[in-house]
């Protein structure tokens, strides 16, 4: 089945930012998502899950592991298992990526208290 924004699951998490679910096995997440200029996720992990981040639009701000990365549209970054992180937007521009987690994150997300 062809998959797109259009015909997938969404839902809204944090601030008003949007997630279109295009693919939710056990063994695989493809997510396309939308952050709003000035808004972030929490600092959480996850014990099993790696992810992978494609920015399609806009500029996406990470912290894992306490270090800064700026991650531009066209560029992927890596998290492993574990390593305590989150995205943020502090352009003034709308960013979007893709989301790829394997297996899937599905109760697989820890938060952690800044």
């Amino acid at each position: 089945m062809i998959k797109s924004k259009n015909n997938s699951d969404h839902y809204i998490w944090g601030e008003h930012c949007d997630s279109w679910v295009l693919k939710d096995t056990q063994e695989l997440s493809v997510k396309q998502e939308k952050m709003p200029s000035g808004t972030s996720e929490k600092l959480h992990f996850h014990n099993r899950a790696s992810q992978f981040f494609y920015i399609l639009k806009g500029e996406a701000s990470f912290e894992i592991e306490q270090e800064k990365f700026f991650i531009k549209a066209g560029e992927s970054i890596s998290i492993e298992p574990k390593a305590q992180h989150y995205i943020f937007n502090d352009t003034g521009e709308e960013l979007e990526f893709l989301v790829i987690s394997c297996p899937s994150t599905n109760n697989d997300r820890v938060e952690i208290e800044k």
